[in-house]
C-alpha cells in the first residue's frame, strides 16, 4: 500500500505579547478622564471574569486609601461594578451552561446578568441599550464601571461609540431567506460583514436573523451616539492553546459532573426553580418549558446537552462534540479579538 504524502501540522498562531498591568495608572487615567471605561476580554476558560474582580477589589482598596474617598462616599460599598458581556448569561436559569459562578463576584456588583426568560432572543440592539442604562447609571453614582466577557460583537457594540438600529422581524424576508441552502446564506452574509464569529450561523434560524439584521443595517446606515463609553482601557487575559484546552476540558466535565443535563432538562421541563410560580399557598408549580429548538438556538452547551436530553446523541457522543465545539469556539474569540487590533483597538494582553 502507498504511504500517503506527509502533511505538515500548520503552526499556532503566536500569542501577543504579555504586559505588566499597572492598575493605579489605570485607576488615574479613569479618575482624570483620560479614559472612561475598562474593559477584561478574553477566549472561554481565560480566566477574565476572576481577574476582573480581583482587578476591582484592587480598584476598591486604591479608592479607599485616598484622601478624596472620605469626601465622596460610595452608597454600594464597591466604587468598581463589573458589567457582563457575555451572550448568554443574560438567561436566567442557564447557570452552570454558561458559568455565571456567581460566588466569585462576592461583594462586588455586577449587572446584565439573569435579566431575561430563557427561551427568549435577546439581540444586539438590546444589549447595547442595556449596558448603555446600567453605564449611565454607574457612572451618575460615581463608580468605576468594568466590563468583562468575551462576546467580540456585544464588546465593540458598547464601546464602539455607535448606535444600532433595532431590526423587526421581515417575515416575507424570512420565506424567502428559508428557500436557499445554509451555504448560499452564508455566502451572502459574508458580502454584507465580515464573518469573524461563526456563532452568527451556528444554527439556521441564528443565521436567518443574523442576515436579516445585515441587510437592514446596509439599508440604514448607524449613527454615533453620545452616551456609549469614547475611551475603552483593554485588557486580554491570555492563556496558551493547550492551557485553555485544558481548563475547557476540565471545566466541561466538572459541569457536566455538577448538573448540567439536570439543569437543561428542567428547563425543558418547565420545572427548573427560574421557571416556577407560587401556587397562593406557599408551593410552587411549573412554569413554562423551553422548547429544544430555542435551547438548541443558543448553540454550545445548549444545543449538545439538548440534542443528548431528547434522544439525538448518545452521551459520549454530546461530550466529545461539545469539547471540540468549545475549542473551535474559543479559537474564533481570539481571532476576533486579534480582528479588533487590527482595526486599530489597543489590547493589553496580560498572562493569567
Amino acid at each position: 500500500m502507498a504511504k500517503k504524502p506527509f502533511t505538515p501540522i500548520p503552526p499556532m498562531a503566536e500569542l501577543p505579547p504579555a504586559e505588566e498591568i499597572n492598575v493605579r495608572e489605570i485607576l488615574d487615567r479613569y479618575l482624570t478622564g483620560e479614559i472612561d471605561l475598562i474593559c477584561v476580554l478574553g477566549p472561554t476558560a481565560s480566566g477574565k471574569t476572576r481577574y476582573a474582580v480581583g482587578l476591582a477589589r484592587q480598584i476598591n482598596r486604591m479608592m479607599t486609601e485616598s484622601p478624596l474617598c472620605a469626601a465622596t462616599p460610595y452608597g454600594t460599598g464597591s466604587y468598581a461594578e463589573i458589567i457582563s458581556a457575555d451572550s448568554r448569561q443574560m438567561y436566567r436559569g442557564m447557570d452552570i451552561g454558561t458559568g455565571k459562578d456567581l460566588c466569585e463576584y462576592e461583594e462586588i456588583p455586577y449587572h446584565l446578568i439573569d435579566i431575561v426568560d430563557a427561551g427568549s432572543k435577546y439581540n444586539i440592539f438590546e444589549y447595547q441599550r442595556d449596558f448603555e442604562k446600567v453605564y449611565g447609571d454607574i457612572i451618575g453614582r460615581g463608580g468605576i464601571p468594568i466590563l468583562c466577557g468575551g462576546s467580540g460583537l456585544y464588546i465593540e457594540a458598547a464601546t464602539c461609540g455607535y448606535s444600532l438600529p433595532e431590526v423587526p422581524p421581515d417575515p416575507q424576508l424570512r420565506a424567502e431567506l428559508e428557500k436557499k441552502s445554509d451555504d448560499e446564506l452564508i455566502a451572502q452574509l459574508a458580502s454584507l460583514k465580515s464573518l469573524h464569529n461563526s456563532t452568527d450561523y451556528d444554527t439556521r434560524k441564528r443565521l436567518i436573523r443574523a442576515l436579516e439584521i445585515a441587510i437592514y443595517e446596509a439599508e440604514h446606515p448607524v449613527t454615533h451616539t453620545a452616551f456609549l463609553p469614547k475611551n475603552t482601557y483593554y485588557i486580554g487575559t491570555l492563556v496558551s492553546r493547550d492551557v485553555r484546552n485544558s481548563r475547557i476540558d476540565s471545566r466541561l466535565d466538572a459541569r457536566l459532573k455538577e448538573g448540567m443535563v439536570d439543569e437543561i432538562r428542567s428547563l425543558l421541563d418547565g420545572t427548573h426553580p427560574s421557571q416556577c410560580r407560587t401556587d397562593g399557598y406557599g408551593g410552587k408549580v411549573p412554569g413554562t418549558p423551553v422548547r429544544p429548538e430555542d435551547l438548541i438556538y443558543y448553540g454550545l452547551e445548549y444545543k449538545f446537552v439538548t440534542q443528548y436530553v431528547i434522544g439525538e446523541l448518545t452521551y459520549d457522543e454530546m461530550r466529545i462534540r461539545l469539547a471540540t465545539a468549545i475549542h473551535q469556539f474559543a479559537k474564533r474569540q481570539m481571532t476576533w479579538f486579534r480582528g479588533m487590533e487590527r482595526r486599530g483597538i489597543t489590547i493589553h494582553w496580560t498572562a493569567v
